[in-house]
C-alpha cells in the first residue's frame, strides 16, 4: 500500500504544475516493481517502486530504469517523461521515481485479436523499428557509456542470472541444470561494439497508440549495456511459447493469416533496419532469453512463497513456468531459430 499522504506532499514542489489530492490505481504487471498510476487534478502520473522486504542483491533496479529513461528523453526511442527519483526509503517505505503517463494500447497477447490485420502488421513493424532504433542510440552522446560493465555480455548475464536462480531455488529442475551447462560451455564471442539493451523487449513491456505506431518503451529494469541480439532473442522467445494468458505466445498460431510476420522475415527486417551484414544464428540469444525468464520467474516464485511478491497469487501462477521455461529452452537448441 502506499502512503498517499506522503507521495503527494514529495510530488507538489517536484513537479510543475501538480496539484492535489492523489489518488493511486496498482497496475495488474509490476511483479518485480510494483507500479501505480497515480490520478490528481493536475494529470496522471506513474510511480514505480521497489517492493519492501528482503530483496535478491542487483534485482528492482529502479534507479537504473529512471536514469535510462532520462538519457533517452530526446532519442528516436520513445520513453515517458521522468520527473524524480527519490532514493530516500523513509518517504515510502522504499526507492521509487515517478513519471508521466502515456496514453496507449497495453498488448498482453501476441496475437492482437481485437486488431485488424493491417493494424497488426504496423504494430509488428513499428515494434521491429523501435528495436532497431534502440540499438542505434549512440551511447556515449546519450552519457550511458558507463551504463554497464565491460566485457561478454552473455558470460556476464548467464553468470548472474545462475547466482540469482540458486539464492531463489526452491527444488531441482534437472532440465534448468542442463540448459545453464550448455549456456556456460557455448557462450558466443564479444560483440564488438556493445549497444544498450532493453533486457526484456516483449510486446507487453511496450505501449502503441491508435495506429499501431509504438508509443513508449517500459520496464527498463534489467537494460545495461551488450550484445543487442539478446533483446530480439527475447522476442522470439516469448513467441515460442504456448498461446493464452500465461504463455502470451504464438505457438502453433497461423501467422500468415493474422499478418503476423513469421521468425525470419522478422529477424530480416531487423537485420536490415540494425545495419547488420549478415541475418544472425539466434539459436544461443532464445536459449540464453528462455534461462533467463526461468530464472526471474523462480525468484518471482520465492518471493510469493516467502510473502514479499507484489501479487502472491499471481506469483505463484508465474512460478509455476519455471519448468516450462527450462524445458523450452532446451528445445530450442536442436530447433534453431
Amino acid at each position: 500500500m502506499l502512503d498517499l499522504k506522503a507521495v503527494e506532499d514529495y510530488l507538489a514542489p517536484r513537479i510543475d504544475g501538480f496539484k492535489g489530492p492523489v489518488t493511486a490505481e496498482k497496475t495488474a504487471t509490476g511483479q518485480s516493481n510494483p507500479t501505480f498510476i497515480l490520478t490528481a487534478p493536475s494529470g496522471k502520473y506513474v510511480l514505480r517502486r521497489k517492493p519492501e522486504g528482503s530483496l535478491l542483491k542487483s534485482a528492482h533496479a529502479v534507479d537504473r530504469e529512471f536514469r535510462v529513461m532520462s538519457a533517452l528523453a530526446d532519442s528516436a526511442v520513445p520513453v515517458p517523461e521522468t520527473y524524480f527519483l527519490c532514493d530516500d526509503e523513509a518517504v515510502i517505505g522504499s526507492m521509487f521515481f515517478v513519471m508521466s503517463h502515456v496514453a496507449g494500447h497495453s498488448y498482453t497477447d501476441p496475437r492482437l485479436p481485437d486488431c485488424a490485420v493491417e493494424q497488426r502488421r504496423r504494430i509488428y513493424d513499428s515494434m521491429n523499428a523501435g528495436l532497431a532504433a534502440l540499438h542505434s542510440v549512440d551511447i556515449a552522446a546519450a552519457g550511458l557509456a558507463d551504463y554497464g560493465p565491460p566485457g561478454n555480455y552473455f558470460a556476464r548475464q548467464i553468470s548472474r542470472w545462475t547466482k540469482q536462480y540458486r539464492a531463489s531455488e526452491t527444488e531441482t529442475l534437472p532440465d534448468m541444470d542442463a540448459l545453464i551447462d550448455w549456456l556456460d560451455n557455448n557462450i558466443p564471442p564479444e560483440t564488438a561494439t556493445p549497444r544498450l539493451v532493453h533486457g526484456d523487449w516483449r510486446i507487453d513491456n511496450l505501449l502503441f497508440d491508435d495506429a499501431g505506431n509504438l508509443a513508449a518503451v517500459l520496464d527498463w529494469e534489467l537494460s545495461t549495456l551488450g550484445d543487442p541480439l539478446a533483446d530480439l532473442g527475447a522476442q522470439l522467445m516469448q513467441w515460442a511459447m504456448p498461446v493464452g494468458p500465461e504463455g502470451r505466445g504464438l505457438d502453433g498460431v497461423d501467422r500468415k493469416a493474422l499478418g503476423i510476420p513469421e521468425n525470419k522475415a522478422y529477424i530480416d527486417l531487423y537485420a536490415r533496419r540494425a545495419g547488420l551484414a549478415d541475418t544472425p544464428d539466434m539459436t544461443f540469444p532464445v536459449a540464453f532469453s528462455f534461462f533467463r525468464m526461468a530464472a526471474i520467474l523462480q525468484g518471482v516464485k520465492k518471493r510469493a512463497l516467502d510473502g514479499n511478491a507484489s501479487n502472491i497469487e499471481q506469483g505463484l501462477r508465474l512460478g509455476s513456468f519455471v519448468g516450462l521455461f527450462a524445458r523450452k529452452g532446451l528445445e530450442a537448441l536442436s530447433a534453431g531459430s
